[in-house]
């Protein structure tokens, strides 16, 4: 248990950080399964929810939630998942 003031402070902003990283976290891994779920219904709209993931993506990249190469990396192995389906239904 933090016992300075300082501490005290640090354990608050830690728990704050938390909550936020958690929600941006949470926020592109759903926006994820719905690309994933709109590719294999064939659905319209999935580039368009795949430039959403892209987006939420590089936040989470820029405030340091996520590292920026795991970010290109789910980025590419979501577009490489769509082109197959994509190709699979042709």
């Amino acid at each position: 248990m933090a016992h300075s003031r300082s501490a005290k402070k640090r354990v608050r902003q830690s728990d704050k950080r938390r909550i936020v990283n958690r929600a941006l976290k949470a926020r592109f891994r759903s926006q994820m399964k719905k690309v994933l779920v709109l590719a294999k219904a064939k659905g319209d709209g999935v580039q368009k929810e795949y430039r959403e993931l892209v987006s939420w993506l590089d936040k989470a990249a820029a405030k340091h939630v996520i590292h920026k190469n795991a970010a290109s990396r789910y980025k590419s192995r979501v577009a490489a998942k769509i082109k197959s389906l994509a190709a699979a239904a042709k």
